[in-house]
């Protein structure tokens, strides 16, 4: 078909972190590289579209192109002079890998592909900026997957991903030395990257990686539950997250279905199982270890999109410095916290600092590079 793949590349040059060779402590698997238009939006937008509100699920180009056509008309006035329009590099695993790298001082890195288009080139700005290591996302003609996230006006997300005739990285085109030397591999749960996520996993734990899988959204659990509860059960998925719809979902149709249920659940069949409960903050298990966390409660929400995903930054962070369960739940309740401060999935300068702050009150152990940020 002539597809042509290349290495990503930022002004001409292969961009690994730092100019350092060496291996990423942790990669993240995104076959479709992505960008997020985010907005905050009223209500009647919100009802037009297809699915249910809060969730996360595919639309076609036509659907796409109808929501984007419809947002100036629904777009929220901002109270804090804040963009009305954000649109940098999204998808969960990389909105993790970001924050790993940018927040944390983590080496971090993206396997994937992105078109050869603006999208594409926003997406590797954007990630490279913040010295993710870019060397094993591959460039390639075509045209880089979307997502609209509609954020209503107390700050809950509804998100509709455009993959259709995007480009992404195949089964075909994983390599063992992409991760060879890494210690983790994110994944966030995909139907449509099913092939790829097993294929990924498999070439992982043949190096020695520890695994990490996100269960996406409520939506993409009860309408493919049976691959899900597959891969959970093969024992290859070394830690967990879920948010409490999603955990709820798991376990719908039986007996108790709760997210404590779940927890019990995730953690029969993975080493770490994380279950975020909103505002209530967060319960987790690690063998027979058990913690429940609060939320922060001087955290205030304007978008809750990226909160899961920056809360995984900040656990796989604790894992990775060989905090206590109970020290990683915290760490990731900061960073979790933090992201949902401004709008969109990328945390911004100050909220990196409210969050350093909000750890060394807590006396968690704090990432070399925030040093130099927290006032006392």
């Amino acid at each position: 078909m002539g597809v042509e793949i290349r290495r990503a590349t930022i002004n001409g040059e292969n961009h690994s972190e730092s100019g350092n060779t060496g291996a990423p402590v942790v990669l993240g698997l995104q076959p479709f590289a992505l960008v997020d238009h985010i907005a905050k939006v009223d209500w009647s937008l919100l009802s037009q579209i297809p699915g249910e509100p809060g969730g996360s699920f595919p639309v076609a180009v036509e659907e796409l192109k109808h929501i984007l056509n419809e947002l100036n008309a629904h777009i929220l006035p901002s109270t804090d002079n804040e963009s009305l329009l954000k649109t940098i590099a999204g998808g969960s695993v990389a909105n993790t890998i970001r924050g790993l790298a940018a927040g944390f001082g983590i080496s971090s890195g993206i396997i994937g592909a992105c078109g050869d288009d603006e999208e594409g080139k926003l997406f590797m700005s954007n990630m490279g900026f913040y010295k993710v290591d870019l060397s094993r996302l591959r460039l390639k003609n075509g045209t880089t997957a979307q997502c609209v996230c509609l954020v209503d006006e107390v700050g809950n997300r509804t998100m509709r991903p455009c993959l259709s005739g995007s480009v992404k990285v195949q089964v075909d085109e994983l390599k063992r030395e992409d991760f060879k030397g890494s210690k983790w591999l994110v994944l966030r749960y995909a139907i449509l990257n099913i092939e790829v996520i097993k294929a990924a996993i498999k070439i992982a734990k043949e190096e020695g990686l520890f695994v990490s899988l996100d269960l996406a959204s409520f939506e993409m659990v009860r309408k493919f539950k049976s691959p899900l509860i597959e891969l959970l059960e093969s024992g290859n998925i070394d830690l967990c997250f879920a948010n409490e719809d999603e955990a709820t979902e798991l376990l719908r149709g039986e007996e108790k279905a709760d997210p404590n249920a779940a927890l019990e659940f995730l953690a029969k069949h993975c080493k770490w199982a994380v279950v975020t409960l909103a505002q209530k903050g967060c319960i987790a298990k690690h063998e027979k270890e058990f913690a429940r966390v609060p939320a922060i409660g001087e955290a205030k929400l304007t978008d809750a999109t990226g909160a899961g995903d920056l809360f995984a930054s900040g656990f796989l962070y604790g894992l990775v410095r060989g905090l206590s369960l109970e020290e990683c739940c915290r760490v990731g309740s900061c960073s979790g916290g933090s992201v949902i401060r401004s709008l969109g999935g990328e945390v911004t300068p100050e909220n990196w600092q409210w969050m350093y702050k909000q750890m060394q009150a807590k006396g968690l152990q704090l990432p070399e590079l925030s040093k130099s940020a927290v006032v006392n």
